[in-house]
């Protein structure tokens, strides 16, 4: 946060970038006229959803955000980029388009966002002879998945439904505020506790040895890969949480094609700790650096419960992760994100078939880990085409999957899971 913004400024309506948003905003101007952080879902919705009923719903959701007011601008005296929350709303208004007319406008839809002094979300309906359609863009920098396919999604089926919102949305403006009273004493001990993890990276040591040299820059591709040897059930049986066994698994994966003796990486966490924070329409997500030491030859419930206590101090000091964005101090990492279906079981679901697309900057390897609604888990592998080639992401999908049914055993010792051919 921006030790430059003053009460009168806030008076003023400038409220300062979180650092989150600065990481991402500066990520971006490297390629501004990309879209490489456009969060988009384009679907086809059931055809008996009144679309002037769900207009009304998303303007309704809308206005009562804080966050789709938002504007990044430019402070005339400092001249740092920084953001009001009083920017003009654009009602969502029913288009209705030929089937060939339709055809024209989809190839127009995804644009990059013009970051200065502009909105920064698109969303759009769509009526056709063949159907009816839903189009949201996001800018990734003013909000997050959590609050797109949780709360942007529960709230405008609820006022569709002509249901009771039961709590009043908090606000982006307000929960600044209140990251602004963090005392400097506090944002220190954070700075000095992620500095000491992240100074041990050594991308030779940590991440899976590359098997591609090509000349050309970073190219994204995917590999997809359903893990075979575990269940939701390990989960219910067992004293384990998805996300840091998952971790875990990562972990052990690129330790074990590696070779390294110690790990670093990073992992996203959701950033909503307490109800009033899940009720944040807004960029809440924090990516965290941790990293452990595999010399020691421990057991996996050892590995396993060192990684907890590991993650609970970590997020006692998330206000502190902006010396790690500001730094890049992560930038190389490989990054782990564990998904699951966060809407309810019972929902009708307004968007049906609704599809997200998360635009990624350009990281070396991102694992997504995905927990389907069957009870199974889909790892869903980002990663640098010009490093890796599709036969090696396979190879660490399956050696991941490996190590997966091989922590489920907690007596045995990690070494002799990184030794085992």
């Amino acid at each position: 946060m921006s030790k430059n913004f003053s009460q009168k400024d806030i008076a003023n309506g400038f409220y300062p970038l979180r650092q989150i948003q600065s990481w991402l905003i500066n990520t971006h101007f490297n390629k501004v006229n990309s879209t490489m952080m456009n969060i988009t879902a384009f679907s086809e919705i059931d055809n008996s959803i009144d679309l002037e009923k769900l207009s009304k719903a998303i303007n309704e959701t809308v206005a009562a955000h804080d966050i789709f007011k938002t504007r990044f601008v430019v402070h005339p005296e400092t001249g740092e980029i920084c953001q009001r929350f009083d920017g003009e709303i654009f009602p969502v208004e029913v288009e209705k388009f030929s089937d060939a007319e339709f055809d024209r406008r989809k190839k127009n839809l995804l644009q990059p966002y013009k970051l200065i002094d502009s909105p920064l979300y698109r969303i759009f309906l769509f009526e056709t002879p063949s159907g009816k359609f839903i189009y949201l863009d996001f800018y990734h920098a003013i909000i997050d998945g959590v609050s797109i396919a949780f709360i942007f999604s529960n709230e405008v089926e609820m006022r569709y439904k002509n249901k009771k919102i039961l709590h009043e949305p908090s606000q982006y403006a307000d929960y600044i505020l209140e990251e602004m009273k963090i005392s400097p004493e506090e944002l220190s001990a954070g700075n000095k506790f992620f500095h000491e993890i992240t100074a041990s990276f050594d991308a030779k040591k940590h991440l899976p040895p590359a098997d591609l040299h090509r000349k050309e820059n970073w190219q994204e591709n995917h590999f997809k890969y359903q893990i075979k040897n575990i269940s939701a059930d390990y989960f219910k049986k067992n004293n384990r949480t998805e996300n840091i066994f998952f971790i875990a698994a990562s972990m052990m994966a690129i330790a074990k094609s590696s070779g390294a003796k110690n790990f670093v990486m990073s992992w996203i966490h959701s950033g909503r700790i307490n109800s009033q924070e899940l009720r944040i329409m807004g960029l809440m997500m924090e990516q965290f650096p941790i990293s452990f030491d595999f010399e020691k030859n421990i057991t996996v419930k050892k590995f396993l419960d060192s990684l907890e206590e590991k993650i609970a101090e970590e997020l006692k000091y998330r206000k502190s992760l902006g010396a790690v964005y500001r730094e890049g101090l992560q930038d190389n990492f490989v990054t782990f994100m564990f998904q699951k279906n966060i809407r309810n079981q019972d929902s009708s679901d307004t968007f049906s078939g609704r599809k997200m697309k998360y635009s990624a900057a350009e990281n070396i390897l991102d694992i997504e880990l995905n927990a389907l609604d069957d009870g199974n888990y889909l790892i869903d592998l980002d990663y640098d085409a010009s490093r890796y080639s599709k036969d090696a992401m396979k190879n660490f999908a399956e050696t991941m999957d490996e190590i997966i049914l091989q922590l489920q055993d907690e007596k045995i010792f990690i070494h002799e899971i990184l030794n085992r051919n």
